[in-house]
């Protein structure tokens, strides 16, 4: 956990904090809906910023010491995070309407955050993460209770992260939140190191 320690730090936690309020709401403790709607928006952040840092090195013909690269692969593993939780889930056509609408919002609203302070947005990112971690560790000691069944792990899952042939939800869940802690740890150096 990053303990917030200035003015925008404080404005990103909150704001993070006041967005978990609808999600717990809606989705309680059904972990898989909620990782599916965590990474409709997760997946996000990392094509805005990818962008965004492309056109100005366009603009400004100078190297992004990498960051382009970094943030686009990030938006691509939290797509795959996505496509994992769609097969495991198997959406219902209101959730997918209400991905859309929340994809549309968040898009928007990232973007003109990112325009305006790219160490805010990656602030924000970074404070998601770690809901991010949170809710999938929880989502891991629902399946280790017996609560949520451990059942097989998907192909794609099992393709993209390499697991065994004979994984389980347990695998997929541990590889997900490893790499939500990348991101967590990624996105808090970039807020105070990049841009």
């Amino acid at each position: 956990h990053h303990v917030p320690k200035n003015f925008l730090d404080k404005v990103a936690y909150r704001t993070v904090k006041l967005l978990r309020i609808p999600t717990d709401l809606f989705f309680k403790r059904q972990y898989g809906c909620r990782a599916m709607m965590l990474e409709t928006v997760a997946a996000v952040p990392g094509m805005v910023g990818g962008m965004l840092l492309h056109l100005r090195s366009l603009r400004k013909f100078q190297h992004s010491g990498g960051w382009i690269k970094a943030l686009l692969e990030e938006a691509e593993n939290e797509r795959m995070h996505l496509m994992t939780m769609v097969e495991l889930v198997k959406p219902k056509w209101y959730e997918r309407l209400l991905v859309l609408a929340v994809q549309g919002v968040f898009f928007n609203a990232f973007f003109v955050v990112y325009v305006l302070s790219p160490k805010l947005a990656h602030r924000v990112v970074g404070y998601l993460e770690e809901e991010a971690v949170h809710s999938y560790t929880e989502y891991l000691k629902d399946i280790e209770s017996g609560a949520v069944e451990n059942v097989p792990a998907p192909a794609i899952a099992i393709d993209y992260w390499r697991l065994p042939k004979d994984a389980k939800l347990k695998d997929v869940i541990t590889v997900i939140r490893a790499d939500e802690a990348h991101h967590r740890d990624v996105n808090h150096f970039a807020s105070v190191s990049v841009l």
